[in-house]
């Protein structure tokens, strides 16, 4: 106490605000530019080309809109070396995985080939990321092959389907490449990672339900996506059920799952798990064709056209009958993929300590989807299994995609006819091996511990896929997920501080047991920009404060309460309706014979109160550049007044 007494004695006089210089000249548009700019443009690289020749501004820009240019002219045979091995190893992966998913999507095996040749070779001189392994992907052929086949059955009109497929996908390249140029990036981000987490595992789940169709033999099959039917299909059909099927599925499964195991627990040994689909095809198709296994009731894929097909541009479907499913199918599809490719090219590239641009990301993704709806594929992203071993296997660069690319070439224009024979339960076997990782169930269980609002969103878009649908599933997450930032901007955080004895800090009483509260003085921190839509609330709650003080202090016979500290230095940001609330604070404090004080508000804060009428309510002796220099400060006055 007789420290506190000897700081008094020392108190500073009010600070000046009002002396500080302080952009008088700013006009209210110029604020306005400013902001906008750092919203939309503050990673805007066109700022180098200033002052530069322009033959230097063409190289920049060539160097920005194709990053091949950037370590193109520094490529070397050891690079090359590199990327050849990981280039051959994620076809291996991507041939077969192709394959699975265009099944997935209900489109023709050779479309996922397609998407793993075309969209690969434009992503390598457009993209950013050195370790992404772009093709077809498991949750957008899902949705795609789910939501198109809505509204259209693939079996009775394989050609309309086909078509809706290749306009979806434009719409989905469209899309993501605006995004990217228009530098609303953001959009993206509504997919919080634990809606993501959620809807995966959902989806994971559902994927994996429905390949039991094809690891029992089942001919006649549900086209619903929901947990209960295709639960009720698999027992409904159980004449159809052929041991020798589920045999060679489940025996293919646990290898696939015992290699999976292996590159998992030693990651030296990617390779075991990134060859095995590759090879359980080979040994499936040699099985199959040695005892002729389409005699016993096991299916396979059938005759495949070798060669390469023409441009699909005209076969992209703009009739107003179908639009509007091509259009939410691609916006959906290309959301999740787009939100996957960057997530992933960013936790490699985090890996390797490089930046990943997500604008320029956005662009690559979305002109590869483009220019891949005019050639015969589908929604494609970047993979984080093909990725994952793009990685592992040691890659330097893009080529890798452009090997990969090559080798799925080389297979499409000479090897097709040896899939002739594959089993179809291959296939089933192959998907769920890839999907079943996207079951994070330590993930969600973190997400219990840490946030109850974030594990809600997570086992909503989970259970939401799971029994309603997929879309509804998504739907359902994001629209907790914004609930949720509802609740942090309209109901934000107000803690009481006290001061941290020895110290001149003041922090949450709640959240630091030591700090002791100043006798006289209510000091509140907001921690939460002011806005129009949380400005009652706050006006509300610190009055609910200052009663809970008052009731507080006539029960222990302390001090009167005199003064109400609020702490701005969380408060970013305030706009007219929060100065208002503000203001009208101080005229309730004022009848009630209490002083507010404001302290240390930052300097777009300030330069607002300064403008408005609110300064001059306040004046220069309530506002503080800290909180311990309004308490020496009002508590000098207190004790002068007697």
């Amino acid at each position: 106490m007789c420290d506190l007494e000897s700081s008094l004695s020392n108190a500073p006089a009010p600070l000046e605000i009002h002396k500080v210089s302080l952009p008088q000249e700013k006009t209210t548009l110029q604020s306005l530019k400013q902001r906008l700019g750092e919203i939309f443009f503050s990673d805007d690289p066109l700022h180098q080309f200033k002052g530069q020749t322009p033959f230097r501004k063409l190289v920049l820009a060539l160097q920005y809109f194709f990053p091949i240019f950037q370590w193109g002219s520094e490529y070397t045979l050891k690079l090359l070396k590199s990327d050849a091995v990981s280039g051959l190893t994620i076809a291996s992966l991507a041939i077969p995985q192709g394959i699975s998913y265009a099944k997935l999507a209900n489109l023709p095996p050779v479309i996922g080939l397609y998407s793993s040749f075309v969209p690969p070779l434009i992503y390598s001189v457009l993209g950013s990321s050195r370790d992404l392994a772009v093709g077809p992907v498991s949750i957008a052929s899902l949705v795609m092959g789910s939501m198109l086949r809505e509204a259209i059955s693939p079996e009775k009109e394989p050609i309309l389907y086909l078509q809706l497929a290749f306009t979806a996908t434009l719409f989905a390249g469209v899309f993501q490449a605006s995004l990217g140029f228009l530098r609303l990036g953001f959009v993206v981000d509504f997919l919080s990672k634990p809606t993501l987490i959620g809807f995966m595992g959902g989806a994971a789940v559902i994927v994996s339900l429905q390949q039991l169709k094809g690891l029992l033999g089942i001919v006649h099959f549900t086209n619903q996506m929901g947990f209960v039917p295709v639960m009720s299909a698999v027992f409904k059909h159980r004449t159809e059920w052929a041991w020798q099927t589920l045999v060679m599925g489940f025996s293919f499964l646990a290898f696939l799952l015992m290699t999976r195991h292996i590159s998992m627990r030693r990651p030296k040994l990617f390779w075991v798990s990134a060859a095995a689909p590759l090879a359980s095809v080979i040994l499936s198709t040699v099985v199959s064709f040695a005892f002729k296994a389409h005699n016993h009731g096991i299916q396979i894929i059938g005759h495949l056209e070798k060669g390469v097909n023409p441009p699909s541009l005209n076969m992209l479907y703009f009739q107003a009958s179908y639009l509007p499913l091509a259009v939410k199918t691609g916006i959906v599809t290309g959301i999740l993929s787009l939100t996957e490719g960057i997530a992933v090219g960013r936790t490699f590239a985090s890996l390797k300590n490089y930046q990943v641009d997500g604008n320029k990301e956005m662009m690559a993704i979305g002109l590869m989807n483009m220019a891949g709806s005019c050639t015969s594929c589908y929604v494609t992203t970047g993979s984080f299994s093909r990725s994952a071993v793009n990685y592992n296997a040691g890659c330097r660069t893009a080529v890798s995609n452009i090997i990969m690319a090559s080798a799925v070439l080389f297979t499409m224009l000479f090897l097709m006819p040896l899939f002739h024979y594959t089993p179809n339960v291959i296939l089933s076997a192959i998907i769920i091996t890839a999907v079943i990782g996207l079951i994070d169930f330590h993930a969600a269980l973190r997400l219990w511990k840490v946030d109850k609002l974030d594990f809600l969103a997570c086992i909503s878009a989970f259970f939401g896929v799971l029994f309603i649908s997929v879309q509804m599933g998504l739907a359902i997450a994001v629209g907790i997920s914004l609930f949720k930032i509802l609740i942090h901007v309209t109901r934000p955080n107000t803690v009481i501080m006290g001061n941290v004895p020895g110290t001149q800090s003041y922090r949450s009483i709640g959240q630091y047991r030591e700090a002791s509260r100043i006798p006289s003085f209510l000091i509140i921190g907001v921690e939460s920009p002011i806005y129009f839509t949380n400005s009652m609330y706050l006006q509300e709650r610190i009055l609910r404060w200052v009663r809970e003080e008052e009731e507080r202090t006539a029960k222990t016979n302390e001090n009167n309460l005199k003064c109400v500290v609020l702490d701005m230095s969380a408060v970013t940001a305030i706009d007219t309706s929060g100065m208002e609330a503000l203001m009208e604070l101080k005229k309730v404090l004022d009848k009630k014979s209490l002083q507010l004080v404001l302290a240390n508000p930052v300097g777009d804060v300030t330069e607002k109160l300064y403008r408005s009428e609110a300064w001059d309510l306040f004046r220069s002796d309530c506002i503080y550049m800290s909180v311990e220099e309004a308490v020496l400060a009002m508590s000098s006055g207190f004790k002068s007044q007697g």
